[in-house]
């Protein structure tokens, strides 16, 4: 069965049972609530995940999800590119969530455990620049370029669509936690 290469809620929803949904968020996020039946594959771990990822796709093609799309639209393309079906939810769980569908909690929360990853970079940006700011007023003019360093960071993750600071909170404990299963 072939798949667009991007579904919108109102494709996906109807569709749930003969996809495999696979979230790319880390296991903390996913922990806070995911789509139905949902298996948990966070990104940086997608490439050792190929074998099982590609056994799942001979029954029902992918559905990647994440929090906005944006990840889930990364991780679909290598998937295509080496010729397993996968398509990426346009706007991940926050569109689904717009749409009025519930997602499934592990126990039975409706809380959000963690941060999304995109409030996450967000949050830490901003604490840097203004950490950079108060140093370099403060203490040393210099550590002003802390502030240009993340500045600099944040302009480098938009032209290449990719984000260092993710990776890197990604892999603390707290985004750890709730990992769910794999395919």
């Amino acid at each position: 069965m072939s798949v667009p290469a991007r579904l919108d809620v109102s494709q996906a929803h109807p569709r749930l049972s003969e996809l495999t949904v696979v979230d790319v968020r880390t296991p903390a996020e996913f922990a806070s609530g995911h789509l139905p039946d949902a298996v948990n594959v966070p990104l940086d771990r997608l490439t050792r995940s190929l074998p099982e990822l590609r056994s799942a796709a001979e029954h029902r093609p992918l559905l990647v999800v994440c929090a906005s799309g944006a990840r889930a639209e990364n991780a679909a393309g290598p998937l295509v590119s080496r010729g397993i079906p996968a398509s990426s939810l346009r706007g991940g769980t926050q569109a689904w969530t717009a749409e009025g569908h519930v997602l499934q909690h592990p126990d039975g929360s409706r809380t959000r455990a963690v941060w999304a990853m995109e409030r996450q970079v967000r949050f830490t940006a901003g604490v840097g620049v203004l950490l950079g700011l108060a140093l370099g007023l403060l203490l040393h003019p210099a550590l002003a370029l802390l502030s240009a360093a993340i500045g600099g960071g944040l302009v480098f993750s938009a032209l290449t669509d990719t984000c260092g600071m993710a990776v890197v909170l990604g892999r603390l404990p707290f985004n750890r936690r709730g990992a769910g299963s794999h395919p």
